[in-house]
């Protein structure tokens, strides 16, 4: 009698022990970026975790990792796509690689300023690409930022386009810019963010381009001389996650994720207009040249062609949408 007591009360109390472990049980998620955790972009997934933490009692732990440590951004998407990986935070650049719709952002000059890619990201045009993540494997969180582009170089200042012809430098695979930066006269190498500053420092490419917060957070300064505000391309940020894994959340869970992007994507603009703001004085002190009256009418002018090439691709009207709307 005493023994089948004893078991009933064994048998109780690991019953409560698992009731209570499985009340506390944590799933544990990956996010990953390819820049320094110091950056624009290590704010973003560091305050993205840390929300998802407090929106979910701490039922969700999301695992950052910075610099290219799980891959550079196309591999990430990639993992995140086949379910490898649960979350990703990338640059649009290789996005279209997933997403063909997400390439029409990557138009050069398409954009006036950062107010303006916000308005349209976060407004109806934004939000209906946000839904085009969905039929590919992804569930895409929110839009953040890079930031505008500039060009670096090791050889020689660049002021205007004809600066550029015969100069070897690193693209983002993403068909969009390579087409514009060839219609520029550049040697266009494709390469992940990973392998860039190596390839920099050997002199394997001469430069790359690429928003303040990027040039500044990857140190390029040690291993670029030049650098020119072409302001040539506005490069948005985004996360995105496994589909699969949104979809099994519960209905408060996945407001809790969405909420959490949101708050981390203000945090990261945030990080990029300080980085824009303090990011001249600072790359000048560790010894760049800065020219910042690029003749930028002169570079629209120079891609007329293949801007001509986009319209036919993306329709005249879908791109006057973006670069009209209010």
């Amino acid at each position: 009698m005493a023994f089948s007591k004893l078991v009933a009360s064994m048998t109780l109390g690991l019953g409560l022990v698992a009731a209570s472990a499985s009340l506390h049980a944590q799933t544990t998620m990956k996010i990953s970026i390819s820049t320094a955790q110091n950056s624009h972009q290590g704010v973003a997934i560091d305050t993205f975790a840390k929300e998802v933490a407090a929106r979910t009692g701490g039922r969700y732990k999301v695992e950052t990792f910075h610099n290219g440590s799980l891959g550079g951004e196309r591999e990430s998407i990639e993992a995140v796509q086949l379910g490898t990986q649960e979350l990703a935070f990338s640059s649009t650049g290789p996005v279209p690689n997933f997403v063909p719709d997400a390439k029409i952002l990557d138009v050069p000059f398409l954009f006036r300023d950062k107010a303006h890619a916000r308005a349209v990201l976060d407004g109806p045009i934004g939000q209906e690409l946000l839904g085009k993540f969905d039929a590919k494997g992804f569930k895409a969180l929110a839009w953040a930022e890079n930031g505008f582009r500039h060009m670096t170089n090791s050889k020689r200042d660049v002021k205007e386009p004809a600066d550029l012809k015969g100069l070897k430098m690193r693209t983002m695979e993403n068909p969009v810019h390579i087409a514009a930066y060839k219609g520029l006269g550049i040697i266009t190498t494709p390469m992940a963010f990973p392998e860039v500053f190596t390839a920099l420092q050997q002199g394997t490419v001469d430069g790359q381009e690429n928003p303040l917060p990027v040039i500044m957070s990857a140190k390029f300064s040690q291993v670029q001389k030049h650098l020119s505000l072409t302001g040539h391309v506005y490069s948005p940020c985004i996360f995105v996650m496994n589909k699969a894994s949104f979809d099994k959340l519960s209905a408060a869970d996945k407001t809790a994720f969405l909420d959490a992007a949101k708050v981390a994507a203000k945090a990261n603009r945030d990080r990029v207009d300080q980085d824009d703001a303090n990011g001249v004085k600072e790359l000048r002190a560790q010894g760049m040249t800065v020219i910042e009256d690029v003749d930028k009418a002169k570079f629209v002018a120079q891609l007329a062609p293949v801007n001509a090439e986009f319209e036919k691709q993306f329709g005249k009207a879908n791109l006057d949408k973006i670069r009209n709307y209010k």
